[in-house]
């Protein structure tokens, strides 16, 4: 019995913090508690001001000389709470990003965003309630643990001397009562002093709660995102259709017709003049193989038989192979993804590779697979010019759409003199 209540007072001194590992361990978070406090008394004395400030526009707004400073009020408070969304996302580990209408265009749109816009209003609720705690929280972070040493000091200050009169935070020690009462007082200040990690916990997670998006926000945002990258992908499906339509119709389709015309020649031939009916039919056989040469090359264009027999991998080998440029590739991709990914990864390799030759100048070039089982990464460079821009229209802009039709995402690096780093990332999610 006796050491089922032991274990029990274990347990209860464990959930409540008052162990000595659950003290050692808020010992060792006080000091970025404290500053994370501290800072954010800085920014609540901030938010006061700019809740005063915002009032002062509005109050001048009501009579019309304010109206104009509105949006650019909004604007100047923005980085204090960019601050505070980075200082809380940190803390929580979790970050937080801003989610805010554009404040574009003449002054009655701005006026209309801003009134519209769901997170002006929660970072005006943020600003009042930081400004309201921020500043006592900071106070008591550093008041409470001043405080707990000042008494349990001057306590044993006294206590080794043991006569004489000292005076610690309002209490007169002369006396052991009085010593004894000064060292509670100072544990007890300690006590709530190691709650500073809760009280920058709580101040992080209401900026979290507030500052960031709701989920309609985030759910609209990503309602236009799609729709525009379902739009670009509708375009460079058409697009792929019309240089499709046009190859058949310009190559292999005018070679077939060649080749019905020279078999009829021929046949209208063979019986006058053998030898030229025979000319005629191999110049057919000539050109038809041409057309089936061009067929391949359309049928490869489209989706290449190696990508479904072989793998993203040895695709991409055959065309590193086959590039003008020196190329390196290297592989840590060795599972098979999506059909559709793969597909895509091997377009933007195909297509990074194209704007290398005509346009980089370069000597070397690598191609770099890997990522993981979700997500397939693509590393294309060349130690070429640099310079390089994703202009409408061309090679690199048709790479960011392939990749954000499949809600994946092109960066781009190009200084001046290179090198030029072209990475795509693919989501392979099912």
């Amino acid at each position: 019995m006796l050491a089922a209540e032991r274990v029990r007072l274990r347990h209860d001194r464990r959930v409540s913090g008052l162990g000595s590992g659950g003290v050692v361990r808020r010992l060792r978070r006080l000091p970025a508690a404290v500053g994370y406090l501290l800072v954010g008394g800085l920014t609540g004395l901030a938010s006061l001001f700019a809740v005063v400030a915002l009032a002062i526009v509005a109050a001048a707004s009501l009579i019309g000389i304010g109206i104009p400073a509105l949006p650019e009020a909004v604007k100047l408070i923005r980085p204090l709470l960019r601050l505070e969304r980075r200082r809380a996302g940190t803390l929580l580990g979790t970050p937080i990003v801003s989610a805010y209408r554009p404040l574009t265009g003449d002054l009655r749109h701005q006026l209309t965003t801003l009134a519209a816009d769901p997170a002006n209003r929660r970072d005006l609720a943020w600003l009042v309630l930081h400004g309201i705690v921020g500043l006592p929280l900071a106070t008591l972070a550093v008041a409470l643990p001043l405080s707990a040493v000042q008494h349990l000091a001057v306590a044993s200050y006294w206590g080794a001397r043991a006569d004489g009169t000292v005076s610690s935070g309002g209490i007169v020690i002369d006396s052991w009562t009085a010593a004894v009462l000064s060292v509670v007082v100072g544990i007890i200040y300690g006590a709530l002093a190691l709650r500073a990690p809760e009280g920058a916990n709580a101040q992080a997670r209401l900026a979290g709660a507030l500052l960031a998006p709701d989920e309609n926000a985030v759910l609209a945002d990503r309602v236009a995102e799609l729709t525009v990258t379902r739009a670009a992908a509708l375009d460079a499906h058409g697009a792929e259709l019309r240089r499709i339509e046009r190859d058949l119709h310009d190559g292999a389709q005018a070679r077939i017709a060649a080749v019905i015309m020279q078999l009829g020649l021929a046949g209208q031939l063979r019986e006058r003049d053998p030898d030229a009916a025979d000319r005629m039919v191999r110049t057919a056989q000539d050109t038809a193989s041409a057309a089936l040469a061009e067929l391949r090359d359309v049928v490869r264009s489209v989706y290449p038989p190696v990508l479904s027999d072989r793998g993203l991998n040895s695709a991409v080998s055959a065309l590193a192979a086959r590039s003008p440029i020196p190329c390196v590739l290297e592989s840590n991709s060795i599972t098979r993804r999506p059909m559709a990914v793969e597909a895509a990864a091997y377009f933007v390799i195909a297509e990074a590779v194209t704007n290398a030759t005509k346009h980089s100048g370069a000597g070397t070039l690598s191609i770099e697979l890997g990522g993981p089982p979700d997500l397939l990464t693509v590393e294309i460079r060349d130690d070429g010019v640099g310079g390089a821009k994703a202009t409408d229209g061309g090679g690199l802009a048709g790479i960011r759409r392939r990749a954000e039709a499949l809600d994946g995402q092109m960066t781009l690096s190009s200084p001046a003199g290179g090198p030029t780093v072209v990475r795509v990332e693919l989501p392979c999610g099912s």
